[in-house]
């Protein structure tokens, strides 16, 4: 696949759980055999063994509470008007002179 595309926390868990099932098979094809990238496979056996078999996946939909997902938006936010703030002092400042 492509690169970056998003796998779900699901696939990444029952790819795990393939390699361990079939360990007799070379790494390499059994990511072949999954349609994913050797990398990517190594990467997520490395994560399951780190977080007791879990795979935790990153993103947009990935908060651990209502809050958290609130404090990211008002985080982007912030950031966004600070920006904001900073074209506005250049601005400014160029146009007094």
């Amino acid at each position: 696949m492509a690169k970056g595309t998003k796998y779900s926390q699901q696939f990444k868990e029952d790819a795990v759980r393939y390699r361990q099932e079939h360990s007799d098979l070379p790494l390499s094809r059994a990511a072949a055999n999954l349609g994913i990238s050797e990398s990517a496979l190594k990467t997520w056996c490395r994560t399951a063994k780190e977080h007791e078999g879990a795979v935790p996946t990153r993103g947009s939909g990935n908060y651990s509470s209502d809050e958290a997902k609130e404090i990211a938006r008002l985080q982007r936010e912030l950031r966004d008007a600070k920006d904001a703030l900073e074209v506005l002092k250049k601005a400014i400042g160029i146009l007094g002179k």
